[in-house]
């Protein structure tokens, strides 16, 4: 199972970008700047954070429209 987050600095969740069972390999996932609403962020700085299994991932990214 694969899970991917996007969050603001402040540790709120914006969106969902993956949630489901995948099989193992090398994969893409583009996030367009929406929020789980719907409605279009703000570019800024965002946490990514990955969850497959055991592993767990955050880092940091730049969002610039």
């Amino acid at each position: 199972h694969v899970r991917i987050t996007i969050s603001n600095m402040l540790g709120v969740q914006v969106a969902v970008l993956v949630d489901r069972d995948v099989e193992a390999g090398y994969f893409n996932v583009t996030w367009n700047g929406i929020d789980n609403s719907g409605k279009a962020v703000g570019s800024g700085i965002y946490l990514y954070r990955m969850e497959a299994g055991s592993f767990v991932a955050a880092k940091k990214m730049i969002f610039l429209k």
